[in-house]
């Protein structure tokens, strides 16, 4: 596919996924990248967060940290109102996080300035 990417951490370059794991659009008030699966490299702790603020206002979730350096990358949503109900369980991404590794013109991007084909989940 010519829209093929690959996801590494901002903060330290390691590979944390890919596009063909993509799996949603992001939610209004979310500047995330949906995806099925991750690689070894995120990682989460047992403990919830719960929102306090913003679009995950009240929402318990997991968040998703680069095995490498540390840095904050995503989050796994827990429990939600029924607007967000359909990213429960899946790994999401912070775009601002994430860099995109294009491969058909093996470029270098921020996430937040790629447009991925749409996908959509049935809710």
């Amino acid at each position: 596919p010519e829209e093929c990417a690959v996801f590494h951490c901002r903060g330290c370059w390691t590979v944390l996924g890919d596009s063909l794991q993509l799996c949603g659009q992001e939610p209004p008030g979310l500047s995330v990248l949906i995806c099925f699966k991750v690689t070894s490299d995120v990682t989460w702790e047992d403990s919830l967060l719960v929102g306090l603020e913003g679009a995950l206002l009240g929402c318990a979730y997991y968040l998703l940290s680069c095995r490498s350096c540390g840095l904050a990358v995503g989050f796994i949503l827990h429990s939600s109102g029924s607007d967000l109900a359909y990213l429960r369980d899946l790994f999401c991404f912070f775009k601002d996080s994430i860099m995109c590794y294009l491969l058909k013109n093996q470029r270098i991007i921020e996430a937040s300035k790629v447009n991925f084909p749409p996908v959509t989940l049935k809710e």
